[in-house]
């Protein structure tokens, strides 16, 4: 048996309770991990709420994000990875990483990489994996281009600054409030917009000299949509990847004519195992060896023990606060 971290019924934070179940086996193409930490992340509290369903086969436990040393797994499977029991890796998951052992399809693995800890790897995937899909495959975004990120301070925001940047781009972002402003641009953003005291896209046309941005990271959808669409450059791609402002958006359809614009968006959680493949084998080509050299650092904000009463729920807690800068990760030290 194996302690986890399960949703008593969907609700708020204190429906999430400790308990215990199997110890789950992988299958073909599987590995298992004795998990070190686990990441929080916003489709976890929406499945806890009840608005984020399971995908068929997915393990009804939350957590899409792990760290730990593999346990067992498909020998052919693990050597053609290059992987071997006892490695340390962190992985992508559709559940089940609220557990001290979870099951991960071997192509959406990586190594942990040099330097790193457990903690620091378990804030990797979800985020990473999200923003190279979306800013770069989705996005196209390009060297010399400029990206617009909402909600820089988020896990999310902090990945796409640093990734931005690494690949030669300008990089604006939206936080709500001045400290959360000024962390991003530590970060590495070359400006920060108060969203709450400025107008983002008035903001983002006077920093571009009026040319607009090239890229938009939304996670906010809604009324946004509109002035999006008003401050991109010509050809530019707006792409969105969450809905805390509402799925319901109006917005000039001339401007989309008349600038060529692109308005795209995905979820990952339910895409094939071969498409986040491609995903990680992208990010240990081009990205994993940015952060072994320093140019790109996870960013913690807090931890939380799994295996107390509470732990998990004061994560999600602090994650509907959005008090947090960064990434909220769960232990497992039983």
């Amino acid at each position: 048996m194996m302690h986890i971290v399960e949703i008593t019924t969907p609700g708020a934070p204190e429906v999430l309770r400790p308990a215990q179940r199997p110890v789950p086996q992988a299958g073909a193409g599987e590995l298992l991990i004795r998990v070190s930490a686990s990441g929080v992340n916003r489709p976890d509290v929406l499945q806890r709420t009840g608005n984020y369903p399971v995908p068929v086969g997915a393990s009804d436990v939350p957590g899409l994000e792990v760290a730990g040393v593999i346990e067992s797994g498909d020998a052919a499977a693990l050597a053609a990875a290059g992987l071997k029991v006892g490695d340390r890796v962190c992985a992508l998951v559709a559940g089940g990483g609220y557990a001290q052992y979870c099951v991960a399809p071997i192509a959406q693995c990586l190594p942990v990489p040099n330097g790193l800890s457990d903690v620091e790897a378990a804030s990797l995937p979800e985020t990473f994996f999200t923003v190279w899909s979306n800013v770069f495959d989705r996005g196209h975004l390009q060297a010399g281009e400029t990206l617009l990120v909402q909600g820089g301070s988020s896990g999310i925001g902090v990945t796409a600054i640093q990734m931005a940047k690494a690949m030669g781009a300008t990089v604006i972002v939206t936080a709500g409030s001045d400290e959360k402003c000024a962390a991003c641009v530590a970060l590495g953003a070359d400006h920060a917009i108060n969203y709450k005291t400025h107008d983002f896209a008035a903001e983002a046309m006077r920093l571009t000299s009026g040319k607009g941005v090239d890229v938009v990271l939304d996670m906010v959808a809604g009324d946004y949509v509109a002035r999006e669409v008003e401050c991109l450059a010509e050809d530019g791609r707006l792409v969105i990847i969450a809905v805390q402002g509402g799925v319901k958006s109006g917005f000039n359809a001339g401007l989309v004519l008349r600038r060529r614009l692109t308005l795209t968006g995905s979820t990952l959680r339910a895409r094939s195992v071969a498409f986040k493949a491609a995903i990680a084998q992208n990010l240990r080509a081009r990205v994993w060896p940015l952060i072994e050299a320093g140019r790109i650092k996870p960013v913690i904000h807090s931890i939380f023990d799994a295996a107390s009463a509470d732990g998990a729920a004061n994560a999600h807690r602090l994650m509907e606060s959005n008090q947090h800068i960064g990434k909220i990760v769960l232990t497992w030290s039983m």
